[in-house]
């Protein structure tokens, strides 16, 4: 799974109509923890916001979506100024702060070349009264929780019996 989702966050990364994504899936399924992975392996920096626990910037997108205050406040806040291709703009908790899902629309537009991902639980029930989806202007990544099961493929056999055959012939010369 973690390997799967890192794969499509790095294929999205690489496409020229990227568009902002959000990650979606219930509370502990670990959005937060890919969204900060992918940011580490896969960018020079991250500029990370939880909109549950940063006040300040939860009426962030309340007056406008003007892009250049955003991503200043971003900065202010971050210490990270973002630069396109090269820094990770993440939303955690986007649900909490008012209009911030409406917002990507207007990267989508007007800043397309900031790559940014969003995430939050609950995403579906709790938009905040004047915030409009933006429909056709983010992807989406749904998150599940794992079940434990073993992941067989071809290498993982060939492992486990080389394993094997070792461990029998080590206990036949008695090692």
């Amino acid at each position: 799974m973690k390997r799967t989702a890192l794969r499509f966050l790095q294929q999205w990364k690489q496409k020229k109509t990227r568009k902002p994504l959000i990650i979606r899936g219930a509370r502990q399924v670990g959005k937060t923890w890919l969204m900060k992975e992918f940011a580490q392996t896969e960018y020079e920096n991250s500029a990370y916001i939880n909109f549950e626990d940063n006040q300040s910037l939860k009426t962030l997108f309340v007056n406008d979506f003007d892009i250049p205050r955003i991503l200043l406040a971003i900065q202010i806040t971050t210490g990270i100024k973002p630069e396109p291709g090269k820094t990770l703009i993440i939303f955690d908790e986007i649900q909490e702060a008012e209009r911030a899902l409406t917002s990507l629309k207007y990267f989508r537009e007007n800043a397309p070349e900031y790559h940014i991902v969003a995430a939050g639980s609950l995403l579906g029930i709790a938009l905040h009264e004047n915030t409009s989806f933006p429909v056709g202007k983010v992807e989406f990544l749904d998150l599940y929780p794992l079940r434990r099961r073993l992941e067989i493929n071809h290498t993982n056999l060939l492992e486990l019996f080389f394993a094997r055959r070792s461990l029998k012939a080590r206990a036949y010369r008695g090692m």
